[in-house]
């Protein structure tokens, strides 16, 4: 039997809900490569790079597409190469953002502006037969078979 003044329900759960704080899952130093993450900005590094050496290596016949393609590029080595060192140095414990969900964000933006370029950097490719200029006698192309093979590596 229970005593009086007590009921077999448990009591109210306490309004105010405690939210530890966020734990960072990805590892520091250079177990950071061992892991998705880590491999996923090494490739964001190394692709960027191959990216940014092809559309140098080209005659800009289009500035303001392959303009933002060069754009994506540097930005995102640079903040590939930010991010990797958050990890390898150590600064993301003393940081306190959700690492988690920062990762995610990070890989996210990046696909989409590399998608873009992406899309850019083969808009330009796809006008090598058209000619440079329309009023001229001659046929030379947008891009020569050179720069259009090297166009096609950057779209790829």
């Amino acid at each position: 039997m229970l005593p009086r003044g007590a009921s077999s329900m448990p009591p109210p759960p306490n309004p105010a809900a405690y939210f530890p704080p966020p734990r960072v899952t990805l590892p520091s130093g250079l177990e950071i490569l061992r892991t998705y993450s880590g491999a996923v900005i090494f490739l964001e590094i190394l692709f960027g790079t191959i990216v940014w050496i092809l559309v140098a290596c080209t005659q800009i016949p289009l500035p303001l597409l392959q303009g933002w393609v060069m754009f994506v590029a540097v930005t995102s080595w640079f903040l590939s190469i930010a991010f990797l060192c958050v990890f390898l140095f150590g600064y993301a414990n003393r940081i306190a953002l959700n690492w988690n969900q920062m990762d995610f964000l990070f890989h996210g933006a990046t696909f989409v502006f590399y998608f873009g370029a992406f899309l850019l950097q083969a808009a330009t490719t796809s006008l090598h037969y058209f000619p440079r200029k329309f009023n001229s006698t001659s046929q030379e192309k947008i891009l020569a078979n050179h720069e259009y093979n090297i166009s096609i590596a950057a779209s790829v």
